[in-house]
């Protein structure tokens, strides 16, 4: 490397060794490190969590005044982050406080001498939740529990609010397996299908879209209901011979049914007008390019030109 020109590196020379892939335990190791952040700390806010909290349809959890100022019309609801980042990692799965479950937590102290450090526990098991510990919550009521407890019920009630609910709704909290991140995403892609959001009830978006819609149909119901009736009134005069005798305006009351009436003797008028010009004799002689000379044949290489008598031999 003298720029002697004597000596090329290779890239097996300059990399003497590839990036090791990551052993079985690093792999854990990076999950439950993420586990901890999304179970302590808002994604939004990037404080932590507290309650009120709220989780959407794949089983995140967010504050709930996060999603609030993130929903709001106004610019970036956290200093430093703006609001395509936020957009970003909610990833379209929320349009309104509809599409977001309240996740009901029991707390306990989770040292008797202390009173600040608070844990949520199952109500049933008293089992901490938290990253090792599977839990879920029911929707609509938002009670959590872990998952072990409900699979043991297998009830169809709340065990805390007696609120019925069905297995489909039992969400995963911060699902770490593929098999239970598919059920949820094909669970909200039947909700949208059935026009119901996270918490089973209708879309805020769905109303304005009909309402367009019905408007959109209205509107072109008139159209058509005024050039049909502009047809039979033509037909009508037609057929009793009064296209010119008939007063624009007289004796209709509506004004609408009455400017139509007028619109459609205008146009009566104009077409016989347009009659009488063409049927006319005296008006066709002034408008005739015909003087009664007789007309000359020949092809278009003789054509208004004569060839003299004596110029023909």
């Amino acid at each position: 490397m003298g720029n002697d020109g004597g000596s090329i590196p290779t890239r097996r020379e300059l990399v003497k060794e590839a990036a090791p892939n990551p052993t079985t335990t690093q792999i854990k190791e990076t999950q439950q490190e993420q586990l901890e952040f999304h179970w302590t700390t808002c994604p939004l806010s990037r404080r932590p969590l507290s309650q009120p909290i709220v989780s959407d349809s794949l089983g995140n959890l967010y504050n709930k005044d996060a999603i609030l100022e993130f929903l709001l019309p106004s610019g970036d609801s956290t200093p430093g982050f703006s609001k395509s980042d936020n957009e970003e990692v909610l990833g379209g799965r929320v349009r309104s406080l509809r599409d977001v479950v309240e996740v009901k937590f029991q707390t306990e102290q989770e040292d008797k001498s202390s009173s600040q450090a608070l844990k949520w526990v199952c109500p049933i098991t008293d089992k901490a939740l938290g990253p090792g510990v599977k839990a879920v919550y029911l929707v609509p009521c938002g009670h959590a529990y872990s998952e072990s407890a409900i699979r043991e019920i297998c009830g169809e009630t709340c065990p805390q609010c007696n609120e019925s609910y069905m297995l489909e709704n039992v969400i995963s909290i911060l699902p770490i397996l593929t098999l239970d991140k598919e059920r949820l995403v094909a669970r909200a892609q039947r909700l949208r299908d059935q026009a119901l959001t996270h918490s089973l009830r209708k879309g805020s978006s769905l109303g304005k879209k009909r309402k367009k819609n019905v408007d959109a149909s209205e509107a072109d119901h008139k159209e058509g209901g005024s050039d049909a009736s502009a047809s039979n009134l033509r037909y009508f005069l037609h057929s009793q011979g009064t296209s010119g005798a008939l007063a624009p305006n007289g004796g209709i009351k509506n004004a609408a049914t009455a400017s139509l009436t007028a619109k459609v003797l205008a146009e009566e008028q104009e077409k016989s007008k347009k009659r009488k010009i063409g049927t006319n004799d005296n008006l066709k002689s002034l408008f005739s390019k015909d003087d009664g000379a007789p007309k000359k044949n020949g092809d278009f290489m003789n054509r208004g030109f004569s060839i003299p008598a004596g110029a023909r031999h």
